[in-house]
């Protein structure tokens, strides 16, 4: 009962923040034919010596396989990295993503807990310029971000996609987007894509725009994570009252047999013992 409110409002939550997140993505992938990597430090792509990777999990357990089949998705990012000389980091959202990479010699740089509980914008902010300034600063060549799609409290799906550099262009949630979800009409593309104007300038519009779409794109990847682990838990939860409830059935039903058993034991003592006096 706690997991189902809970996920009601993860729910709320994600289908409201989608249209925006897919609406942003749209509009930079309709300016894709504007802008090249030397627009913006954000675009450039690096041979990659160093990826770091955000990984989204959840802080407490009882929520089935959400994190283990996230965690799973991880190492083999991770060892696919490794097998090409690639150096992985880790930034970890989660307790239990902390427990299992680390028990496999895979110690996080850093690490953010009890963070999905009470998610706010500013959080993600704060993760999106840390992202950002390692990315500047050269501490990594790229960072990938690596969370459960939210579908439905039956279906998550686990996604790993390009944060840093920024790769305009629609994702495969992003591309299936229904009417009156935020998608960009044919044409509204043509529109903005074949007569772009800049203003004040394109170097200051790319500015503001870019970290603002990290920011949104990991805002909306933690309250995905977030209704991910919600239906998780509440999935998981359901089928272990079932379960627990046919165990119980089982054992009562047993119980009355073996009852029932000695019962008619006895009687047979009883009748037998009286057949004997006579």
């Amino acid at each position: 009962m706690v997991a189902a409110a809970k996920f009601k409002r993860a729910q709320d939550r994600i289908q409201a923040a989608r249209p925006y997140a897919q609406r942003l993505g749209n509009v930079l992938s309709a300016l894709k034919i504007t802008m090249v990597p030397q627009d913006h430090a954000l675009l450039l792509k690096r041979d990659p010596k160093t990826v770091d990777l955000l990984v989204i999990t959840s802080d407490r357990g009882l929520c089935g396989a959400y994190n283990a089949n996230l965690l799973r998705r991880a190492m083999q990012s991770i060892r696919g990295y490794e097998a090409q000389g690639i150096r992985v980091q880790l930034i970890l959202v989660g307790k239990k993503g902390r427990e299992f990479l680390h028990r496999r010699g895979y110690p996080p740089q850093q690490l953010k807990e009890n963070l999905l509980g009470r998610l706010t914008y500013p959080q993600a902010v704060e993760i999106a310029r840390e992202m950002t300034e390692r990315f500047l600063e050269g501490t990594c060549d790229a960072v990938d971000l690596i969370y459960t799609e939210f579908r439905s409290a039956l279906q998550q799906r686990v996604t790993i996609s390009r944060l840093i550099p920024i790769e305009p262009g629609l994702s495969a949630s992003e591309g299936k987007g229904r009417v009156g979800e935020g998608t960009l009409t044919t044409e509204e593309t043509m529109s903005v894509g074949g007569s772009c104007l800049f203003e004040p300038s394109k170097k200051e519009v790319l500015t503001k725009l870019l970290p603002h779409y990290i920011e949104v794109q990991i805002f909306r990847a933690l309250l995905e994570a977030a209704a991910s682990e919600m239906g998780a838990r509440m999935t998981a939860m359901d089928s272990a009252t079932r379960n627990a409830g046919e165990l119980i059935n089982r054992l009562t039903l047993t119980y009355n047999k073996t009852r029932q058993a000695a019962i008619t034991k006895e009687l047979m003592d009883i009748v037998g013992g009286a057949e004997a006096l006579k």
